[in-house]
């Protein structure tokens, strides 16, 4: 091995041994206390003062390392282990959504309502399995993260509204609901009718179909889709 790969490999070594370190530690100064000998704590008679000098490099029994470079190097840590488990939580992957076109919307929208970037409000008529007629509009962001869609993705159970949705109604019985949910907040109006407004951004989002358009950074999108009656996605994008 010449001298340049060794000293890579060595690199590699002494970055793997950091990150792993790291994963020990909750905190800079639990990484510096771990070093702090018991005689250390003799002499010196002040734990803090103990790390001081741990991170100076003057006492400790383990790598010198700068808060920066902790923090920096907990920071990357963190960020990677989100990512893993954003994409592991996609419970719309790999399925062949390919005969049911809202599901397949929603797994093409779940990551992004997973991340906060979008609210998709989805509307849906349709029959229950009483073959009674329901509608209602769905926080899509809030019943990713409430219940298993893996169950629905893999239909074995179907997608609809329920009375604890943003609303819901059941044509049959005249049963009526509505809920705040923590995106978004019902506003019922007799005159400018039912509208939603963000509790991010404070936008208000309009589905009256008649509307000229549904609200600022909002798209409304009719979807056919032979299992459901009606279906309409109001994708907000919301501004952080």
């Amino acid at each position: 091995m010449s001298r340049s790969a060794s000293r890579m490999h060595n690199e590699e070594e002494q970055a793997i041994k950091l990150d792993n370190l790291i994963k020990e530690y909750a905190t800079y100064e639990d990484f510096l206390s771990a070093q702090i000998t018991s005689t250390d704590l003799y002499y010196l008679e002040d734990e803090e003062v103990a790390r001081d000098l741990v991170e100076l490099g003057y006492r400790g029994t383990g790598e010198v390392m700068k808060r920066e470079e902790f923090e920096a190097r907990k920071h990357a840590a963190s960020s990677s282990k989100n990512k893993r488990d954003q994409k592991q939580a996609l419970a719309g992957q790999g399925y062949d959504l390919t005969d049911t076109p809202l599901l397949a919307a929603l797994a093409q929208r779940e990551e992004a309502n997973h991340t906060g970037k979008m609210t998709t409000i989805i509307f849906i008529r349709d029959r229950n399995h009483r073959e009674q007629e329901i509608s209602g509009y769905i926080d899509f962001a809030h019943r990713i993260k409430t219940e298993d869609f893996r169950i629905i993705f893999s239909k074995k159970k179907r997608f609809l509204p329920k009375q604890s949705d943003l609303s819901f109604y059941n044509w049959d019985t005249q049963q009526t609901s509505m809920h705040d949910t923590p995106n978004y907040q019902v506003i019922a109006d007799f005159t400018s009718g039912l509208t939603f407004k963000n509790k991010t951004d404070r936008k208000t989002i309009n589905v009256d179909p008649k509307a000229a358009k549904p609200g600022d950074n909002t798209t409304r999108l009719e979807l056919s889709d032979s299992n459901y009656e009606q279906i309409v996605l109001y994708d907000h994008f919301t501004r952080r």
